[in-house]
């Protein structure tokens, strides 16, 4: 899934480069290449899809060149991971009846790869002869605020649980009573599931959404589906996966796991994933001169020479003719000020 625009990071991520496309990490490849690297190692090539907007495709077959421009599709408009998952899911289920799934938003990080792989492969077992949804379930190593979190419940399949409840984004004091009760886990958004079970849960949750692309299987693999998918996608619901089925079904679990992972949805989640000095700095890029700070992220890459004083805490980043300085616990709040 590589349509989001990734506002919270900006302003290195933008509408027009959105972060799935960025080299954040300064690794030499984008997110959504790192994305299909990984999974390259337990799903063949030819089965990959890329979910994104139709002003992404081309970005998207650019930097994706093994990937068939068949297997790359276009949403006119978003309208978040729900009917996302309902394209993608009725389209390949019109040739492919007995598919098993795996979703992944494009922009995450995953320092163990291996890891990574195997859990997939644990995950996909689990769903492929039931009716289960499966989400991996990270295990928190801080109370962070940034993520909904997953109650696990009593044990399914060796470490497969099955879940109690999905938990919206705490605040501090809950964040910390989760991660000291343990049990809890960051909700990474990986979902995986059979295509049968995809469409039982969508016309008992989403019917609307089943309707509606339920009605276009003549209509997938020809020349007409481009301009039906643009004619319908816009009256679809505005809804995520979360919201639309995992809070309402009986049939999810979550599969605990510990592969170095990250959404690098602020500059914060980031700043934990960098090189930093002994004073808890990261730099990304640029010439930098830190003079007394601490705990600061700091990406001034187009610039000559950035000198930064006496500052705790705060992120610094400028792109493109943008500047952002704010305190690191205010973060979640960047996507509103650009906003306005």
């Amino acid at each position: 899934m590589a349509g989001g625009v990734g506002s919270r990071l900006w302003p290195m991520s933008t509408p027009e480069m959105p972060k799935q496309f960025i080299d954040v990490l300064g690794v030499g490849k984008s997110l959504l290449q790192l994305t299909v690297e990984r999974f390259s190692e337990v799903i063949p090539m030819e089965n990959v899809w890329v979910v994104t907007s139709k002003r992404y495709k081309e970005t998207v077959m650019a930097q994706l060149p093994q990937v068939p421009e068949e297997k790359v599709l276009s949403e006119p408009c978003m309208r978040n991971t729900a009917p996302c998952i309902a394209y993608v899911t009725y389209k390949i289920r019109s040739r492919h009846g007995d598919a098993n799934l795996v979703f992944s938003p494009a922009d995450h990080v995953v320092l163990d790869t291996r890891e990574f792989g195997r859990m997939i492969e644990k995950g996909l077992s689990f769903t492929a002869n039931t009716d289960a949804i499966v989400t991996l379930g990270v295990k928190p190593t801080r109370p962070e605020t940034g993520y909904g979190y997953i109650k696990a419940g009593e044990a399914a399949d060796g470490m497969i649980r099955k879940v109690e409840a999905f938990k919206e984004k705490p605040d501090e004091e809950t964040a910390r009573r989760y991660v000291g009760e343990g049990g809890y886990y960051w909700n990474s958004g990986i979902f995986i599931w059979n295509a049968a079970t995809v469409e039982k849960e969508f016309e008992c949750h989403v019917p609307a959404l089943a309707s509606t692309f339920s009605s276009l299987r003549n209509v997938y693999y020809t020349r007409e589906e481009q301009a039906m998918i643009d004619a319908v996608f816009p009256g679809c619901e505005n809804i995520s996966i979360d919201y639309a089925v995992m809070e309402k079904s009986g049939n999810t679990y979550v599969c605990p796991v510990d592969f170095g992972w990250s959404d690098l949805g602020t500059w914060g989640s980031l700043h934990t994933h960098l090189p930093r000095d002994e004073r808890g700095n990261a730099v990304i890029g640029g010439n930098v001169k830190l003079v007394e700070c601490v705990d600061c992220v700091v990406c001034v890459q187009e610039m000559r020479l950035a000198v930064v004083e006496g500052l705790e805490h705060c992120i610094v980043v400028e792109h493109g003719g943008r500047l952002l300085v704010c305190r690191k616990d205010e973060e979640q709040h960047i996507k509103d000020w650009v906003g306005k």
